[in-house]
């Protein structure tokens, strides 16, 4: 029965993922450029910077057609505003590929395309940055602030200070109130401390250790939170994106301890495998995804491990980076569940630890989507995502990838990592 399990188990794990049959390594070779044809082995022995402008060079392309898809074939009209699946994630996009090349048409355009979706989210109830106005307002400032408008960024920051929580308003990162954080976040780390009320902010940090302690168990694991009536460990809904958060947060020395024995918990109650239960009680072994499962958990994994400077996080988190690259090679695109999204656990890996064969899965999950996903997608064999063109699901997620890849060591997974 034991091996019927097993067998069922990696049927499933089948399903959703392509036998990572790549090199555990292959040394670049130089001048390799000159010949090399888009063949993966050949991609994985350019050299770095060959390599990385040929994904420039591709992302770019993908960005022309993100922007034509999205934004250009509506009108120039919002659809749907959010940076998941919504217009603002092409304005991200756009604001990644001016931060790589400077060239000053995509600040423009990116701050066009926000501006509209401020109009577009004005009545929105939604607050985070992935999924509600804050994300309007958070990059609106920061864009406005590179262009150079100083009035233009006092009306975005005066927007956000101006969003109000629902008392109802849940926890977690896509939906919650670490998703309001978050916002708060990139906002003092790219304009200043000044711009967001540090009373607010702990305010809600304060709100956040009470309910979780509340649901939480304090001999088992102190913290604990629910969703639409489950209690998620993964990144987009649970455990592990709401720890996330605050990991980057001023805490009082007992809500660190809580953070931290939260996610002792969380590592001690993985599989044998090293996949992550993508909710309390669950017993499913399978995924391997940012939003639920083994990568999401990686990524605050390296957060922990930078913010304790204790080695079994260190462990922990390559642990799950072992798992992401022999099951996490996804039949999918992007970075929410996919392989975009996977590639960072990698380039988080390498900034964590700097050593090379990091980079190097980095480079070959790249490599993978760069010779093989236009193909698959087209054939039925990868999902391109239910919203094709967007951040989060579809190739835009790609096109940032790729972009970030041009400064490893500087590459951040959009709305989690800071």
């Amino acid at each position: 029965r034991e091996r019927e399990r097993e067998r069922e188990r990696e049927r499933v794990m089948g399903d959703r993922f392509f036998r990572n049959e790549m090199p555990e390594f292959v040394p670049e070779e130089a001048g390799g450029e000159e010949t090399a044809s888009d063949s993966l082995k050949k991609l994985l022995s350019l050299p770095y910077r060959s390599f990385s402008e040929k994904l420039q060079r591709y992302a770019l392309g993908l960005k022309d057609k993100v922007v034509c898809e999205t934004w250009e074939r509506f009108g120039k009209r919002v659809k749907e505003y959010n940076l998941y699946t919504g217009v603002l994630g092409t304005a991200c996009l756009l604001f990644k590929s001016y931060q790589v090349t400077k060239n000053e048409n995509d600040l423009k355009l990116c701050l066009e395309i926000v501006e509209a979706c401020d109009v577009a989210s004005r009545d929105s109830e939604r607050v985070t940055f992935i999924c509600g106005k804050a994300g309007v307002c958070a990059l609106g400032a920061v864009a406005a602030k590179h262009f150079g408008d100083d009035q233009l960024q006092e009306r975005y920051l005066t927007r956000f200070h101006e969003i109000r929580l629902p008392n109802d308003l849940p926890y977690e990162l896509l939906h919650g109130r670490a998703g309001y954080l978050w916002a708060s976040l990139f906002l003092i780390k790219h304009i200043g401390k000044d711009c967001v009320s540090s009373a607010r902010v702990r305010s809600v940090v304060e709100e956040i250790f009470r309910a979780g302690r509340q649901m939480g168990n304090r001999g088992k694991c102190p913290l604990m939170y629910e969703w639409h009536g489950k209690k998620y460990w993964g990144a987009a809904h649970g455990l592990a994106g709401i720890m996330n958060v605050l990991l980057h947060m001023e805490l009082e020395e007992d809500e660190i301890q809580d953070v931290k024995d939260t996610l002792s918990y969380m590592i001690l109650n993985r599989f044998p495998s090293g996949i992550y239960p993508s909710s309390e009680g669950n017993e499913s072994d399978r995924l391997v995804h940012w939003c639920h499962g083994a990568s999401g958990v990686a990524l605050t994994l390296v957060k922990a491990a930078q913010v304790f400077r204790t080695q079994a996080f260190v462990e922990a988190a390559m642990e799950a980076g072992e798992v992401v690259w022999n099951r996490g090679l996804l039949k999918r695109v992007g970075i929410c569940h996919g392989i975009s999204g996977n590639t960072y656990v990698f380039l988080s890996l390498y900034r964590l630890t700097g050593k090379p064969e990091y980079l190097y899965r980095a480079k070959a999950f790249a490599s993978f989507l760069l010779n093989k996903s236009e193909k698959l997608i087209s054939e039925g064999e990868m999902h391109g995502g239910d919203r094709p063109f967007s951040l989060f699901e579809g190739i835009g997620g790609m096109a940032y990838m790729f972009l970030d890849m041009n400064d490893p060591t500087g590459a951040l997974f959009p709305g989690y990592e800071l």
